[in-house]
């Protein structure tokens, strides 16, 4: 067993499973104890290792010589080839850690020589060192990931797409070949092109082929026809809108969805390889889903009271459910959600700012900013949480404070009560915009940022973490975006408030023991609970917002934050995709509990039992953890926040 054939050569298998990765991080004493009690196995071309929905062998099988194509079965029960496999690789990962079945197959491709090392190694000698179980964990994510994507891209090549609609790809949806016009042509050749090709729109190109705009029918009838303009002298450059975004033909359906909602266009170009390959529209996605995302839109959208608004907003729900059955990560629902959050909520004040006007009260004194913060802020509020928010008015002179005070006062108690009716309970710890303390002018909000800086007392901290995820949600963002260079500035300039801020978090640690392992509470209401929010996320947003604050980055996103932290350099690349993948993990795993309680008509309240997770996801959870404490350890020695 001490010698294999690698390359032709003897080779020590010691040697050969040191260049396997991730197996480099292991000592060499490690090795020689895996190789004793592991097995040399052998296989001819065209055999299956194992089939698809066989029982797990509880091996994992690395590759000395030959090659492997994985392959899974769609729903017509066709193989489809996910992913292949070479020397120096391992494949069987997928149920190492469970007792479930084999999700795919491995069929030889040539001649196989493999060392299979069985599970009980890695329950015992392999997992004691970090980096390693981190390593392999990446792996194993990263290719349950690639796995997951070829069963789509299969799925939506047949009538099993219809079971994954918002995983549809655009280029199933598009209209193609784009037919397009040119600048200078005038309106009547444009309309003929309509007519010709039996289509709605067309899209305006430059002499280099460029696209600048669109013109569609409604272009045609509401800006010429409804006018009475002459057309001889109109081009398609005079009628055309110029807010023409573009989205890539491999993006799915609700990627799509979301830009047409953000920017409230119509019709979307679609870029394949940098070349126009066709168009997608509004109505392209109503027949793909004629009833979901795009009618709870236009539900919102036509609403004129709370009560109308409240019906709509139920529907959200039915998003994120649609989402987490498809197996969108947690990113992509989390950016979806808060769309259709943030959408809802500019609803609700537009609704209030015309009563109040019907009640005499007129328009608002000055350009203001509604705020968002907490999860809202950050971007991550997938179920409807206690609301957080604020209002940040322009200005006025000292004889007119007061008056627009009580204006923005009232306003916001409508909104408040308008976002409570619609299923945003009301912050218990009054953290609202009807709340006088989180609803000043610019120069106001600036003096209680500098009150809390110069007073780093526990309730000036605590009023810190709350506000300094705000975000900007509805009216003049200019102001939102002013305060947000006046904190970035103010807190770059101030090592001493980071501090504090660290501190602050290290106070708590991630709950592990000693040796590592998740501890539980003991309260009889959660005993063998542990709560995800609180023990971990939390951590992740604490910290990675506080190295933001010192690098002056302004997002508020934690992924988006660790994007950008990751091309300061400020954390190593081992280190980024380990807290991306650990938040990612928390996140799944929290959103997949709120929906198991909503379902049964409980509240989501982060709480989980980790001996309830099947092997893979326990496993994933205490790496989340241990990845979650490395970043607390980080953060104390970065600000020099050590905690006796």
């Amino acid at each position: 067993m001490n010698k294999l054939i690698y390359n032709g050569q003897p080779t020590e298998a010691r040697s050969i499973l040191n260049k396997v990765n991730p197996f480099q991080h292991l000592t060499q004493s490690t090795l020689e104890s895996i190789i004793a009690k592991s097995e040399i196995r052998q296989f001819p071309k065209g055999i299956y290792v194992f089939r698809q929905g066989d029982p797990s062998l509880q091996a994992l099988f690395v590759l000395v010589s030959g090659s492997v194509e994985i392959t899974v079965l769609d729903k017509q029960d066709k193989e489809v080839l996910v992913s292949k496999r070479q020397e120096l690789e391992f494949f069987g990962e997928m149920v190492f850690f469970s007792e479930d079945c084999y999700p795919a197959s491995v069929r030889a491709t040539t001649d196989l020589l493999c060392i299979v090392i069985p599970n009980a190694l890695f329950e015992t000698e392999l997992t004691r060192t970090l980096e390693f179980a981190n390593a392999f964990s990446r792996i194993m994510t990263e290719r349950m990931r690639t796995v997951y994507q070829s069963l789509i891209s299969a799925a939506e090549q047949s009538q099993a797409a219809l079971d994954l609609p918002m995983r549809k790809r655009v280029a199933s949806l598009m209209s193609a070949p784009l037919v397009t016009c040119r600048l200078q042509d005038q309106i009547s050749a444009v309309a003929k092109q309509m007519t010709e090709h039996a289509v709605s729109s067309l899209v305006v190109v430059d002499d280099q082929g460029q696209p600048r705009g669109i013109v569609t029918e409604r272009d045609l009838v509401g800006k010429v026809l409804a006018q009475n303009l002459c057309q001889e002298n109109l081009t398609a450059a005079d009628i055309m809108a110029k807010n023409l975004l573009s989205v890539a033909a491999e993006a799915f359906y609700y990627e799509a969805l979301l830009i047409m909602v953000k920017h409230k266009v119509r019709h979307l170009i679609v870029v394949d390889n940098h070349q126009l390959a066709g168009l997608i529209s509004i109505r392209d996605l109503i027949i793909s889903r004629s009833t979901g995302a795009l009618t709870i839109v236009n539900n919102i959208e036509k609403q004129e009271t709370i009560d109308g608004l409240a019906k709509a907003s139920a529907e959200i729900d039915k998003i994120l459910e649609a989402l987490a059955e498809e197996r969108a990560s947690s990113q992509e629902i989390l950016q979806i959600i808060t769309e259709f959050f943030d959408r809802l909520t500019q609803k609700v004040i537009q609704v209030c700012e015309q009563e109040m006007q019907q009640e005499g009260y007129g328009p608002p004194p000055a350009a203001y900013s509604w705020i968002t913060m907490g999860s809202s802020g950050r971007q991550e509020q997938f179920v409807k949480t206690d609301q957080d928010n604020g209002i940040i008015y322009d200005n006025l002179p000292p004889d007119k404070e007061e008056a627009a005070k009580s204006y923005f006062q009232l306003l916001a108690e409508k909104v408040v009560e308008g976002l409570s009716r619609c299923g945003f309970a009301k912050c218990k710890g009054n953290v609202m915009a009807s709340n006088p303390f989180w609803c000043r002018s610019f120069n106001g909000w600036r003096e209680t940022i500098n009150v809390w800086i110069n007073n780093l007392d526990p309730e000036s901290i605590r009023m810190m973490t709350i506000f300094l995820d705000f975000r900007h949600v509805y009216g003049k963002k200019a102001l939102s975006d002013l305060l947000r260079n006046f904190v970035t500035r103010s807190f770059q300039k101030s090592s001493t408030v980071l501090l504090f801020l660290a501190k602050d978090d290290l106070s708590h640690r991630v709950p592990l023991t000693f040796f590592k392992q998740i501890i539980t509470e003991k309260t009889k209401e959660h005993r063998n609970l542990v709560n995800l929010k609180s023990a971990a996320c939390v951590h992740i947003v604490d910290c990675l917002r506080i190295f933001s604050l010192r690098e002056g980055i302004i997002e508020t996103n934690t992924f988006k934050r660790l994007e950008k932290l990751a091309k300061k350099r400020v954390l190593s690349a081992e280190d980024n995709e380990l807290l991306e993948n650990a938040y990612e993990t928390l996140m799944m795993l929290r959103i997949r509990q709120s929906l198991q309680q909503l379902s049964v008509g409980l509240q989501p309240d982060n709480y989980i039992n980790p001996n309830e997770l099947n092997k893979r996801d326990k496993s994933a959870l205490r790496e989340a953890f241990l990845a979650a404490d490395r970043l607390q350890n980080l953060t104390g020695h970065a600000f020099y926040a050590f905690i006796g």
